[in-house]
């Protein structure tokens, strides 16, 4: 009986640390260019309007920080903000949905039963599964660069991750970093052929 309950606490625990190493890592980014597209020619840059963070139509703090965010991303990378006549629009997404995950594990225990025949305890093993539901808060953020001229989509990069329930100073902090890690895998510079970073 005490193996049983030693196996069965070694099999969560481990399921444990398996989470929060998912959790440690940070949000999922994937991102998506048009081959057809030759960057070089972009140098300047304008947020989308209306951005799609502000569909209510006025900014939020939230929204305030993701632009700062992009903002200093794209001068990092060379290029110029022009309201008047960029060569790229950049809109800035960000949704938030609630999701469960429900997982069995399959463990064991034993009942004990007397015989008056045999005058004995026998053990009798069953199987059962133990069965963990997990509700939790995914956030998408999603930055698209889009060709003024043609209005069309040439970069796309999206961010998955799970979101905590967080104070507003912590929040910038999750925002800036997801940010941060899409623009990670943004390999243009204003104006060069050349791989940033």
């Amino acid at each position: 009986m005490k193996t049983s309950s030693r196996v069965a606490t070694w099999l969560v625990a481990l399921c444990g640390l398996v989470l929060l190493a998912g959790c440690a890592t940070g949000p999922r980014v994937t991102t998506e260019a048009d081959p057809r597209v030759d960057f070089s020619v972009y140098r300047t840059w304008s947020f989308y309007t209306p951005l799609a963070i502000e569909k209510e139509g006025y900014e939020t703090q939230t929204s305030e920080i993701a632009k700062a965010a992009v903002r200093a991303e794209m001068e990092r990378r060379g290029y110029i903000y022009s309201e008047t006549n960029p060569d790229l629009w950049v809109n800035i997404n960000a949704y938030l949905e609630r999701r469960t995950d429900v997982s069995s594990v399959p463990t064991v225990d034993y009942g004990y039963y007397y015989s008056y025949r045999y005058r004995g305890y026998f053990a009798v093993p069953y199987w059962n599964d133990r069965t963990t539901v997990y509700r939790y808060t995914e956030g998408t953020m999603n930055i698209d660069l889009v060709d003024a001229r043609q209005k069309r989509l040439v970069w796309e990069g999206v961010a998955v991750g799970r979101v905590a329930n967080l104070r507003p100073d912590q929040r910038a902090q999750q925002i800036n970093s997801a940010i941060a890690e899409i623009f990670a895998k943004y390999p243009y510079r204003a104006g060069t052929r050349a791989q940033a970073m």
